[in-house]
């Protein structure tokens, strides 16, 4: 039985003593008395190496006490004296300490209580807030390669979109405003598009006239033929029917003294390569919200911007130019007739909104007449042939016309009205109409370029999260280490007192600090 050893489980170790009476369940109350002896004794201690190592990092039990008791017989033997009592009080202190902690093993249910407490919270905890700090350094890796990625992202946006409007992005709202400057260009190519339909919009008159006689002329796609015939000139010259003898264009919409140049735009300037124009695609669009909606007949959603819309004459019809809105007209006493053209007079046919609307209007009436056509002349049952039959009294320009001319009169006029709804035209439409919209656009690129700068700062934000665990989590692991040195050694320690009480014989406390 002597060489049988003793295990017993370190979190049954206090009710295991309890129940083989070596210490008493109010063993705490006595505790307490003992605390406040070492509280007055440890006020007055030599300065001994071993002695900060006991103290440091662990609280005092019993095991402390009694090597305390051994250093002070080194450092106290001379107070000893001929009957081998000290007569140091320091002695005398420690001396009455162990005494206590001894009677009725009250020493070693504290010990046995911190043991159990250090393998149970102490050690487990110090770990988990380790692993947890450690966890943290590797989720601001993560996060911080996720805002460099976002930085990285959000700034090729802004530059991309840069790119497309053909902006070097230092400047947004002057350059933006300066993108009105190739209009002009852009008109003259619509204008001899749209002077390529001749043919297409006298076969048009032709037949419209031969079905329906009563029509005059001058009402089929009236817009359309004055800017064939006329060009993108003045609306003041379409209204009146004579050009201005002096141009007062509108102000500019757009105030340019707000415009400050962008972080962007301060170092290095973006490079986007040999390419000057802009490439705004035939079908790439560009996300600025809501304000830009581009379908298939290319319409444009003006985003709630309100245009004034002035109403168009019918015909030779007088025009009411109170209720239009037009400013009065100055005419000029040199003898010729004409006056001043100003504020949306003073806009050409394709600037004007109003105008412009009419003649995308005039297009897709004439496209629709086109495709009506093919579908009759391409159909071959009776209904088809009747209506061909009809046909043989009508002129010249119309009989001679086959399924293939009429498809490609059709496939120009598509192409002239594809050339007014492009998105790049839109845009400046817009642009030219609305500060409003221009702010917004410049808002929405000043918006990624501020998000990539949020995400670069982050990155710094992370790093110095990063940095912090990281000196938290090694400020731990020494902690650690000396709570596990000294929990180790206390359980070497219980183990050997009540190995004594037994005759020697072997105490495992199972689940202890070896199998943490």
């Amino acid at each position: 039985m002597q060489d049988l050893p003793i295990d017993i489980h370190t979190n049954k170790l206090l009710d295991w003593l309890v129940s083989r009476r070596h210490c008493e369940k109010n063993w705490q109350e006595a505790v307490l008395a003992i605390r406040e002896k070492i509280s007055h004794a440890i006020q007055d201690m030599p300065e001994h190496p071993e002695i900060v190592r006991l103290l440091s990092g662990s609280h005092i039990n019993y095991y402390h006490c009694l090597k305390i008791v051994d250093i002070l017989k080194e450092t106290e033997k001379d107070s000893k004296n001929l009957f081998g009592f000290y007569g140091s009080q320091r002695m005398k202190d420690w001396q009455e300490v162990v005494k206590l902690y001894a009677n009725k093993n009250v020493g070693l249910a504290e010990a046995s209580q911190a043991l159990v407490r250090n393998v149970n919270y102490e050690i487990p905890g110090i770990k988990k807030q380790i692993a947890k700090l450690e966890q943290m350094q590797t989720d601001c890796d993560k996060r911080a390669q996720d805002y460099q990625r976002n930085s990285k992202m959000m700034r090729e946006q802004y530059e991309a979109s840069c790119r497309q409007l053909g902006l070097q992005g230092v400047r947004l709202k002057t350059e933006i405003v300066h993108l009105l400057d190739e209009l002009p260009q852009v008109y003259g190519e619509i204008v001899e598009k749209a002077r390529t339909l001749r043919e297409t919009m006298a076969y048009h008159v032709a037949f419209v006239t031969f079905v329906n006689p009563s029509v005059a002329v001058d009402q089929l796609l009236p817009t359309l033929h004055f800017l064939v015939e006329h060009g993108d000139v003045t609306t003041y010259q379409w209204r009146y029917g004579e050009p201005p003898l002096r141009v007062e264009p509108p102000p500019p919409a757009v105030d340019l003294s707000d415009d400050q140049p962008t972080d962007a735009g301060q170092g290095d300037e973006i490079d986007f390569g040999d390419g000057a124009g802009i490439d705004f695609g035939d079908s790439g669009e560009i996300d600025f919200g809501d304000e830009v909606a581009a379908d298939a007949v290319g319409d444009i959603d003006w985003g709630g911007i309100e245009v004034a819309d002035v109403a168009a004459p019918e015909g030779d019809a007088p025009v009411d130019l109170s209720a239009a809105g037009v400013a009065d007209i100055t005419i000029e006493g040199s003898g010729m007739e004409g006056g001043v053209a100003r504020d949306s007079e003073a806009l050409t046919l394709l600037d004007n909104p109003h105008t412009r609307t009419l003649i995308v209007n005039d297009l897709m009436e004439l496209e629709t007449f086109l495709a009506q056509r093919v579908a009759e002349m391409s159909d071959s049952r009776e209904d088809g042939m009747v209506s061909m039959s009809t046909m043989q009294a009508a002129p010249q320009s119309v009989q001679l016309q086959t399924v293939d001319s009429v498809s490609a009169f059709r496939a120009a006029t598509r192409a002239v009205l594809d050339s007014l709804n492009t998105v790049k035209l839109q845009h400046l439409f817009l642009v030219k109409s609305s500060p409003r919209y221009v702010d917004r656009l410049v808002g929405s690129l000043k918006q990624k370029l501020e998000v990539s700068e949020k995400m670069a700062a982050s990155v710094d934000a992370v790093k110095e999260r990063k940095k912090a665990a990281a000196e938290e989590a090694a400020q731990l692991q020494p902690k650690l280490k000396l709570i596990v040195e000294k929990t180790r050694e206390l359980q070497t320690q219980i183990e050997n007192s009540i190995s004594e009480k037994y005759k020697g014989r072997s105490v495992n406390l199972m689940g202890g600090i070896n199998a943490i």
